[in-house]
Parts: C-alpha cells; sequence; structure tokens
C-alpha cells in the first residue's frame, strides 16, 4: 500500500503515509485554500435566498494558477473570443464561480481535515483510511494541486515536458517537479480505485 491507494471494505480508499509525506501533503493543502481563498461570500446569517442570488466576479483572475482552477466557460485566452462570448462567459463566471471556489475549499479543508486526524505510528507514518464520501473530495484537491503546480511549472497539455524531469537536484523548481509527479501518482491510484 506504500505511496499508492488501495480498496477498501466499504467502497473506501487507503494509502500509507510517512511523516514527510503527511507534512507535505498538509502544507501544499494549506497553500492551496490560501491560493482559492474566500472570494466573494454573503456576510454569515445572511438571508439564504440572497446567498444563492450573489454575484460573483466577472472577470477571470490575474493569477495564471487561479485562472486554471477557475477558467473561462466559453474558450480560453488563447481562442481570441468575439465580444459577445466574452459576455457570456462574464455571466456564466459570475452566477458559478462562488459555488465553484466554496467547493474546492471544502476539498482541500476535508484534505486538511483528514491528514490532523491521523494517528502516527510509531515511525510517524500512518494509514489513511477514506470512506466513499471522503475519496472525491480527495480526488478533487488532489487533481486542484497538480493544475495548481502544472501552471506554476509552465507545464503544457501538448508537451512532454521531458525537461523537466531530468533537473539537476540545485535547480530550485526540483522539488516541486517532484510533488507534481507524486501527486499525478496518487491521484492516479485513487482513480483506479475508485473504478473497482
Amino acid at each position: 500500500m506504500a505511496g499508492q491507494f488501495e480498496a477498501i471494505p466499504g467502497g473506501g480508499a487507503a494509502v500509507a503515509l510517512d511523516e514527510v509525506e503527511i507534512a507535505i501533503l498538509r502544507s501544499l493543502a494549506v497553500q492551496l485554500m490560501e491560493l482559492v481563498g474566500p472570494g466573494d461570500q454573503p456576510a454569515e446569517g445572511a438571508d439564504p435566498l440572497a446567498a444563492i442570488l450573489s454575484e460573483g466576479p466577472s472577470k477571470p483572475p490575474s493569477d495564471p494558477a487561479l485562472a486554471r482552477l477557475f477558467p473561462d466557460a466559453y474558450g480560453g485566452p488563447e481562442d481570441k473570443p468575439d465580444e459577445q462570448t466574452r459576455a457570456f462567459a462574464a455571466e456564466f463566471r459570475r452566477y458559478t464561480e462562488n459555488d465553484l471556489r466554496a467547493r474546492k475549499r471544502d476539498d482541500v479543508l476535508a484534505v486538511i481535515r483528514s491528514l490532523d486526524a491521523l494517528t502516527p505510528a510509531g515511525d510517524g507514518g500512518a494509514v489513511l483510511k477514506l470512506g466513499p464520501d471522503e475519496s472525491p473530495r480527495w480526488l478533487g484537491a488532489l487533481n486542484d494541486l497538480r493544475l495548481t503546480i502544472g501552471t506554476r511549472l509552465e507545464v503544457a497539455d501538448d508537451d512532454d515536458n521531458n525537461e523537466l524531469y531530468r533537473l539537476p537536484d540545485s535547480d530550485p523548481r526540483k522539488p516541486m517537479v517532484m510533488a507534481y509527479l507524486w501527486l499525478g501518482g496518487l491521484q492516479e491510484s485513487l482513480v483506479e480505485t475508485l473504478m473497482t
């Protein structure tokens, strides 16, 4: 089970994590939570109908990682959309981004809480067990972490990124490349586990 999720009875998944892996996952999750931020949320105790009808931002985020997490619904920057398409995208974003932002925060908060609830063994490691309801949240958070790191590393969808995989240890991007690859392995094994 070391390093890969495996199915457990009842439809859940489990993975053995050592102390360093737990610390890295938690640190990355906290950073993602800070990046996603609170968004434009109505004040606590506000009218629930007002919360549903509240409008969010109409422009894409300027941070490339946030723009990747909250893309335009109608084409990306490279598509050079016309004015009507931009208006449709702004309208769609206005009514969906706050909810999407809240879901991403909830997913990453579930990861942090799962990690905080682990009881380390004598070696500092632990086995993380996810129930059927927790697994999709973890999958969403792992995906968002990979998208964020991939954007920071300028990984392109059609790129084989061989140069990133052969970075010398002295390259400051090396730890993030290693985290990107490791998170990809975790994500892939969780997907495979959920499909069985």
